[in-house]
């Protein structure tokens, strides 16, 4: 019996998710069930996941959430390519960056609350010292891998939301990290799961700045 996969199309942690089973060719261990967050149906609370959130993943008798969990359960419980490296070191790194990616999400969400073009510059360059670190490939590791997976939701929509909006280059001063969104842009299974760009930036600027829009001051 296939797994579900409950997610929202448009939800950059479910996305996670959606990419991890693309990726590892699970489209028919695995069927995506879309929830309406705007209008969430009653019984996805009551009967299936009490925390009422996206993604969530029911698969042999179990219900499973939260984004992070889910990329590892679906890379070690089912069939496709390894998705986390065998080499003990960048096992360990590979770790310690999937714990920094809610650090790295927190600080930008967060920013655009404030002035991210002041804010965002060290968690970016996080992300390009990372890529520096094994230098075999345009990836954090080489290969695609969970890692990968943990952050091109959010650099996708950080990068088109602080350009539109501040008129900030995430990838200026930052050649790894273009390179990584290059190349990551060229992955048929990430490639089917992208965001609508012009519905993020409104979506965006209904979230973060109906109070702060006065504040915010565009870079001509």
């Amino acid at each position: 019996m296939a797994a579900a996969l409950y997610i929202a199309y448009s939800c950059p942690f479910a996305q996670r998710v959606w990419i991890t089973r693309n990726y590892k060719g699970l489209q028919e261990k695995i069927k995506l069930v879309p929830i309406n967050l705007q209008n969430r149906p009653a019984w996805y609370k009551e009967k299936l996941y009490p925390e009422n959130k996206v993604p969530s993943m029911e698969h042999n008798g179990k219900v499973i959430g939260e984004s992070l969990d889910l990329i590892k359960h679906v890379d070690s419980n089912f069939e496709g390519p390894s998705l986390l490296p065998n080499d003990p070191a960048k096992r360990e790194f590979a770790e310690d960056l999937i714990a920094y990616a809610g650090t790295f999400t927190k600080t930008v969400y967060t920013s655009f609350k404030g002035d991210p073009v002041k804010e965002v510059g060290p968690v970016f360059d996080h992300l390009e010292q990372a890529l520096h670190k094994f230098d075999d490939g345009p990836f954090f590791f080489g290969q695609f891998s969970l890692v990968d997976i943990a952050y091109v939701p959010f650099v996708e929509r950080f990068q088109i939301f602080l350009s539109e909006v501040w008129k900030y280059d995430i990838t200026a001063g930052r050649p790894k990290l273009a390179k990584w969104i290059e190349e990551i842009n060229k992955i048929d299974a990430y490639k089917q799961t992208k965001t609508n760009p012009e519905e993020l930036v409104e979506h965006y600027k209904a979230r973060f700045l109906k109070n702060n829009l006065a504040n915010v001051k565009v870079s001509k």
